[in-house]
């Protein structure tokens, strides 16, 4: 009893946690998907921009001293495809080492003059430039292609390194006292005036500010990118409920289900086709068969019959050791739900035919399979209270699998109620090839069914 109630007490942790495992392999699939589309789209950015600056360099002042700049863009384009090269999700110390590079050669671009220049100015007047503003393109390329994390530590670094620079411009000697003192005899008293001008002003309160608004965008951009993380991860986990739906549900209902799940939930009575599956004499099949014969045997069965149910728009219900159940009408009726479920169960026979040849002619025992179905009222609706399970209950399911094992008494293929068929026929038509081949027997006694039935066969070829 105790091991009873430490199994059913396990049973809803266990399937919590597989599913958790598996958003978070979906979430990481579609991550690395997100990262390297990033990456790509980041480096494609990056060349326009660096293409764009090098023609507006040369535009705005057409020297060729200005092909030093020229150059260093091409070491931008070479990180920008090293960083493409190495990207991968989570923490890599090459990625942030080349995000480091970028922002220390653009620091070194702007605070350090030109050694090819043909002026001799202070080495403060490479502020007066307002170059700062090109570690935005820097910026929003991370926010591309990297976490929020790598955002906010893009903007950190960028505020050291231009710290770092204007103590390095601070420490560096006049180099032309002759001009500073010029200006400043021109201005007069004006302090602030020549700090404006002066060729070797700092102006420290202008870069704190750069430094400032830098981290709020910083900031702000990060925010972003951690929200369209969590939306990214919130799409993986519709993607694998998706998925999920996939496994049971034909794809056109699976479309229907992921705009709304409320028919799940909705319990309701309606009327619905239901078809069982089961290979006959299989039991004494795997009683002389190794465990991989026999696993391989039904994997190849229930392949061939998953895809006929899907084929003809039915819901796989359930399998049932070497058999399966498959409904018509779930969880939304259709017009042609009983001559889906006839069609699907003729496409079935045909199918396991064709594998049982397959398997004669490799040398293998063939295999009978045999077909019981139904239609009429169910009751649908979930069950469980963790686990979760959207079931059919009714009647109409317990005469569909007595119908199936009737099939040995009669020695065919299938057997189908007179209500299946005469509902097929008022969606088909009478004269519809599905009913060629199906033979109107003498009404049958069903086990849970107050009066017999009437029922079609269908031979065995």
């Amino acid at each position: 009893m105790l091991v009873e109630r430490l199994g059913s007490s396990a049973a809803p942790s266990l399937a919590r946690s597989q599913r958790d495992t598996e958003t978070v392999q979906f979430a990481q699939a579609a991550l690395e998907a997100g990262k390297r589309e990033g990456l790509q789209l980041a480096v494609r950015a990056r060349y326009v921009a660096l293409s764009v600056i090098a023609c507006l360099l040369l535009a705005i002042n057409p020297a060729w001293d200005q092909l030093y700049y020229v150059a260093l863009l091409s070491l931008f384009a070479l990180i920008g495809w090293a960083q493409v090269r190495v990207g991968r999700v989570g923490v890599s110390r090459s990625e942030l080492a080349l995000l480091f590079c970028d922002l220390a050669l653009l620091t070194f671009v702007i605070v350090v003059p030109n050694p090819f220049g043909t002026t001799h100015w202070p080495v403060a007047m490479q502020y007066h430039f307002g170059n700062f503003i090109y570690f935005f393109v820097l910026l929003a390329g991370a926010t591309l292609a990297y976490s929020w994390r790598t955002v906010v530590a893009v903007g950190t670094w960028t505020a050291a390194l231009w710290t770092i620079g204007a103590a390095w411009v601070w420490w560096q000697p006049d180099r032309d006292p002759a001009l500073t003192a010029r200006i400043a005899e021109a201005v007069g008293g004006d302090h602030r005036l020549l700090a404006l001008i002066s060729p070797t002003a700092i102006g420290f309160g202008l870069r704190i500010q750069e430094i400032v608004v830098f981290l709020i965008v910083a900031v702000t951009l990060a925010l972003a990118v951690r929200r369209s993380n969590d939306l990214l991860i919130r799409h993986a986990a519709v993607e694998r409920e998706r998925g999920n739906l996939a496994r049971y549900f034909s794809p056109n209902v699976v479309t229907e289900l992921s705009k709304h799940d409320e028919p799940l939930k909705q319990v309701r009575t309606q009327d619905i086709a239901v078809l069982f599956v089961d290979i006959v004499g299989f039991t004494a099949f795997a009683d002389v068969r190794s465990p991989d014969e026999v696993v391989r045997t039904l994997r190849e069965f229930h392949g061939l019959m998953e895809q006929e149910v899907f084929r003809h728009e039915g819901t796989l219900d359930k399998y049932l050791g070497d058999g399966l159940m498959a409904t018509f009408g779930t969880p939304f009726a259709g017009p042609r739900d009983a001559s889906n479920a006839l069609r699907c169960a003729q496409a079935m026979i045909a199918a396991a035919d064709r594998w049982s040849a397959q398997r004669t002619a490799s040398g293998e025992p063939p295999m009978r399979v045999s077909f019981g179905l139904h239609y009429g009222p169910v009751v649908l609706g979930d069950i469980g209270h963790t686990c979760l399970e959207f079931a059919v209950i009714g009647a109409t399911v317990n005469a569909a699998s007595r119908l199936e094992g009737l099939t040995r008494e009669l020695d065919c293929a299938l057997v189908a109620s007179n209500d299946l068929v005469s509902r097929a026929k008022l969606e088909l038509g009478s004269t519809a090839d599905a009913f060629a081949s199906l033979i109107a027997r003498d009404p049958q006694a069903i086990r849970g069914l107050e009066r017999p039935i009437a029922i079609w066969t269908q031979p065995r070829a």
